[in-house]
């Protein structure tokens, strides 16, 4: 933890999370069965849960902007750079499928990060790659992203909008939104969407990512589609964690490779013509070696930092102060209503510093960057 004495400005970062879907904190949050029934309670079949309030056990100490950009930074290998590296246009492409796989965090099961507020931004980098984040809307939940390598002529652009819905057993947490990764100098876009988040609560409770995610290069002409499955309703069949799929040319369809392994394993590549197997994503290499960010430069980090916003409730969460935690997560909430309630009564209307943000009935949410590149960071990821 680290405070900024003219201001007081506190800063709080935490592990990644392991890729047990744990976080290495030392905190305990309360018994799993009392949080399932204060849900049951709260909520009922069909239920938007947009605007649902968390309550600090329900939490681990991290916003949502922060696991969005992990999914970018925390990398025990550097796939994103990999992806730029091949002269041929398949092998690259191929690489993006093992870096989009990549992108797959461990979800904790009972808790959840915090929604962030308007206007809340996190900026981090690994390396020479810079990735900043700001919540560009708050009701619904959308957040936007964007990292560049100028080094490696590497750009991503993410509109993220998490729609959840409660469905009886389980809550569904589809993630709306497009993500492009642009490879500069190849002259090349891809375009890919997310799994969907999948929480049950009956008959077994388990949390994991299902659905369909598809990857396509018009550059190049070729397509990928995954499936992330999660066990049957009752755990009887399917397997856990699972990703199959195939990439295939988009003009004739003809299927290149078969996929098919685990995004917390391996998965493999089976070339259609030869009949060969090989290894494209291995998890280990991915989530090993991972360690906390650190502040390099105190006096850079905003006040709209995630790190910044959520100090006081993270402290609290980890030292189990849950009282505390509740008061603190209660005043952040209440100076955004206080903030909105500020610019009602002027008629102003709050406006993305860092993108320019449409929204249309038919594409949902689309976002792009006001800077041709993000700025170094003052927090950065040490490398392994």
């Amino acid at each position: 933890m680290l405070r900024r004495s003219e201001d007081e400005i506190k800063i709080v970062l935490t592990r990644p999370l392991s890729l047990n879907g744990e976080q290495e904190v030392d905190y305990k949050a309360p018994n799993l069965i009392h949080r399932i029934l204060s849900l049951f309670k709260n909520v009922r079949p069909g239920s938007d849960l947009t605007h649902f309030k968390l309550p600090p056990q329900f939490n681990f100490p991290k916003s949502h902007l922060q696991c969005f950009g992990e999914e970018v930074y925390c990398s025990g290998s550097d796939m994103l750079r990999r992806c730029n590296q091949a002269d041929n246009s398949l092998d690259r492409f191929m690489s993006v499928v093992a870096w989009s796989i990549s992108t797959v965090r461990p979800p904790i099961f009972g808790v959840a990060p915090y929604n962030p507020i308007l206007g809340e931004t996190h900026h981090v980098s690994r390396a020479t790659l810079n990735v900043f984040l700001e919540q560009i809307s708050h009701h619904p939940p959308v957040s936007a992203l964007h990292a560049t390598d100028e080094e490696h002529n590497i750009e991503l652009v993410w509109c993220h909008q998490c729609v959840p819905s409660f469905n009886g057993a389980w809550v569904e947490t589809e993630v709306r939104g497009k993500r492009q990764l642009k490879l500069l100098s190849r002259g090349e876009t891809y375009e890919m969407n997310s799994p969907n988040l999948l929480i049950k609560f009956l008959p077994l409770p388990g949390v994991d990512w299902a659905g369909n995610v598809t990857i396509s290069c018009k550059e190049n002409g070729l397509e990928a589609e995954l499936r992330y499955g999660p066990k049957s309703f009752f755990g009887l069949r399917g397997s856990h964690r699972s990703v199959k799929g195939k990439v295939y040319e988009t003009a004739t369809k003809r299927t290149l490779f078969q996929l098919n392994g685990h995004w917390d394993r391996k998965v493999t590549a089976t070339d259609n013509n030869s009949g060969k197997s090989r290894v494209i994503y291995n998890a280990e290499e991915v989530f090993s070696g991972l360690k906390t960010p650190v502040v390099n430069d105190l006096k850079g980090v905003r006040s709209t930092e995630s790190a910044a916003v959520w100090s006081e409730v993270s402290e609290a969460i980890m030292s189990q102060n849950w009282e505390k935690a509740k008061e603190a997560k209660n005043a952040v909430e209440e100076k955004q209503r206080e903030v909105l309630r500020e610019r009602e009564l002027k008629g102003t209307t709050w406006v993305p510093q860092h993108f320019s943000v449409s929204y249309t009935k038919d594409g949902g949410w689309e976002c792009s960057p006001i800077q041709q590149w993000v700025p170094p960071a003052p927090i950065v990821l040490p490398l392994s």
